[in-house]
């Protein structure tokens, strides 16, 4: 889906600022916001990519303007809204009903404990992979409805299979509720050939589902 929240490349919004790039917050508030996010979820397993497509959904003015992690908060607070965990009615209020509908919330310790255990994400593959290191691809030139993976200043580039990461699951189609594995692949491409200003001879490393190239 094009929206304001596909950056890369994109030029006239000013330095970054990285005056807080070894902090892992830059504030407590925000640390709060992050453990709040992921205590919400209690019991359920929200996917990843519904939380980034549903984040991509804001007011574009909003996404531009609001800190990154109040935009966490306000993401996590539209998810519970959708899944009935709570009202608007009740957000409005700042009251929760006298029966609680959220499932239990984590303790602190276990946030810790679940941002900390090793999870592996690789799927079983349902078919063989149709590339392999060293193979020379294409992605897709055109973008689609919904959430993707493939950033607009990738499209319609030519780049070379670096490596093969097994099956996983695919963001376009989590982001809608299925669980669809599919053959990742890292895609190393000439800067050059992704931003003609370029001159210098870096190559641009991305990691990208088999579904994102066109078919030779």
């Amino acid at each position: 889906m094009d929206g304001v929240f596909d950056l890369g490349g994109k030029q006239g919004f000013g330095p970054v600022d990285r005056a807080h790039e070894d902090e892992p917050y830059h504030s407590e508030a925000d640390a709060r916001a992050y453990a709040l996010s992921v205590a919400a979820r209690g019991e359920r397993a929200y996917p990843i990519d519904w939380f980034r497509h549903t984040r991509e959904n804001m007011v574009p003015t909003d996404y531009l303007t609001r800190p990154y992690f109040d935009q966490w908060l306000q993401t996590t607070l539209a998810m519970a809204i959708d899944a009935g965990d709570i009202s608007l009615d009740e957000v409005i209020s700042g009251k929760a009903d006298a029966l609680s509908r959220t499932p239990d919330p984590m303790r602190a310790d276990d946030v810790r404990k679940a941002l900390k255990t090793p999870v592996n994400f690789e799927r079983e593959a349902t078919s063989a992979p149709a590339f392999a290191v060293g193979d020379t691809v294409r992605t897709d030139h055109q973008g689609k409805p919904g959430h993707s993976r493939l950033p607009a200043y990738a499209r319609g580039a030519t780049g070379t299979v670096h490596a093969h990461r097994g099956a996983h699951l695919l963001p376009d189609a989590g982001a809608q509720g299925a669980h669809v594995p599919e053959h990742l692949y890292t895609v190393g491409f000439a800067a050059r050939d992704l931003f003609p200003e370029v001159e210098t001879n870096d190559t641009i490393y991305l990691d990208l589902w088999e579904s994102y190239f066109v078919r030779r």
